[in-house]
């Protein structure tokens, strides 16, 4: 008996330990991973709180939870192709930790205005605003930060670990969440997101990165700048891979915010479900990500990046198709967790798959602005889907709007899986195109 036990132990202890080549042991990528595994945490407080403070607080409509949707995704259309240039010229380190500290101030406002009795359904706008001009800028940085420290033969291992940390997150932080958002209520839970945003912050202040600022001659700044971001355009507009992509993944987060912004409702209002069973539901959709982030790189690199795509598609389009049929009653409640179980299995092998695929393709120099043309791209359709969403739920039911995403992406499932730009790639591809006048450098040996 004691023997199996030792023997056990003896298991438990070799599954835990890392391998000498895991990622986890370069001290740089950890203490990213570390920052990532924090902000991650809050931003579970965040993705329930706010548009619950919406939903249960200010009463909104499914309009109202449309338009604070597209409030986020606003900046990206807005600010994304300039960003890019912009990005290309500075240390994108800084630009990193300071969103990080920018995002916790936004969010810290919301319990502030509901103290002094300001809060309303405008505030969450501006709050929302916010939110997207952080993730346009520095959600771009922090993408290319990560090839600065990972060589890119690994960046699917990378994206996965990554999704592993944000996932890890997701499995513990919902029930604390709703736990907190039920006692303390959703504007003050708030303040925890905004703390974790602090803590990732000077975390990040200690991550050793090396990068140089691109010079610009002197004068030359407004004309060099429209030369640079029309570069940019052509690099993407040169590579099927990137354009197909995508206009793939455009479609699919028109479909995503268009379940998104009638997500919280129907669990409230069709399922009656409490604010502390929300959280607890939630935790499925960390189950469904560590899942995918522990399997995801193997899946990849089983099947291809580009099937791995496309089933990524068809698995968040079977949960949304899932809950729009779900009943009133305890099963409906099972199925809302399982629909989000189903959403983050898809959601990170998409993910995993397409950021390591589209920095695979482009020389470092261009990295920022293939980032930010690139994301720009993908979210042109996602307002227009989060306010279809927003009006099908007020208009017709909530239901609608679920049943338009599943079908819509499973349509899209159909095209891509004919398309053999994307269904043709089993192997993440190397740069073939370099930036007039620079050297691509090889990063597996930087």
């Amino acid at each position: 008996m004691n023997g199996a036990v030792v023997a056990l132990g003896a298991k438990a202890r070799a599954a835990l330990t890392l391998s000498p080549t895991d990622l986890l042991r370069d001290a740089v990528y950890r203490r990213l991973w570390t920052s990532i595994l924090i902000s991650s945490f809050g931003g579970q407080v965040s993705m329930l709180a706010l548009p619950l403070t919406a939903a249960v607080l200010l009463q909104a409509t499914p309009t109202q939870m449309g338009w604070l949707l597209a409030a986020e995704l606003l900046p990206f259309v807005l600010f994304s192709l300039p960003a890019g240039v912009w990005l290309d010229r500075v240390l994108k380190l800084p630009v990193y930790i300071f969103g990080e500290a920018l995002l916790g101030v936004a969010l810290a406002t919301v319990p502030l205005a509901w103290w002094l009795g300001w809060l309303n359904m405008g505030w969450l706008y501006a709050v929302g605003f916010a939110i997207g001009a952080v993730h346009t800028t520095a959600g771009s940085a922090a993408q290319i930060v990560l090839t600065q420290v990972v060589p890119r033969e690994r960046l699917v291992e990378a994206h996965a670990k990554n999704a592993l940390a944000s996932s890890g997150a997701e499995v513990a932080g919902p029930g604390v969440a709703g736990a907190l958002i039920r006692f303390l209520g959703a504007p003050v839970a708030l303040l925890v997101d905004a703390v974790m945003l602090a803590i990732s912050a000077w975390i990040l202040r200690g991550v050793k990165v090396h990068e140089q600022r691109k010079e610009v001659p002197k004068g030359e700044g407004w004309r060099r700048f429209r030369a640079d971001l029309m570069e940019g355009l052509r690099f993407v507009r040169q590579q099927p891979l990137l354009i197909a992509m995508a206009t793939c993944v455009g479609v699919w987060q028109m479909c995503h915010q268009a379940a998104l912004v009638v997500q919280i409702l129907f669990a409230t209002r069709t399922l009656n479900m409490s604010e502390q069973a929300i959280g607890l539901s939630y935790i499925a959709l960390g189950v469904g990500t560590v899942s995918a982030s522990v399997l995801g790189h193997r899946i990849s690199a089983r099947i291809g990046p580009g099937p791995c795509l496309i089933l990524g598609w068809f698995i968040t389009a079977l949960g949304w198709l899932l809950l729009a049929v779900a009943p009133v009653g305890t099963l409906g409640v099972w199925m809302f967790g399982l629909m989000l179980s189903l959403f983050g299995v898809g959601a990170v092998l998409i993910f995993i798959n397409f950021i390591s695929l589209r920095q695979a393709v482009t020389p470092e120099p261009m990295l920022g602005r293939m980032t930010s043309t690139v994301r720009w791209l993908i979210l042109l359709p996602a307002g227009p889907g989060a306010l279809i969403g927003g009006w099908l739920g007020e208009h017709v039911d909530l239901r609608a709007s679920l049943a338009f995403a599943g079908c819509t992406c499973l349509l899209m499932c159909a095209v891509a899986w004919h398309w053999p730009v994307i269904r043709g790639v089993k192997v993440l591809p190397k740069p073939q195109d370099t930036v007039p006048g620079t050297q691509v450098v090889d990063e597996a040996t930087t």
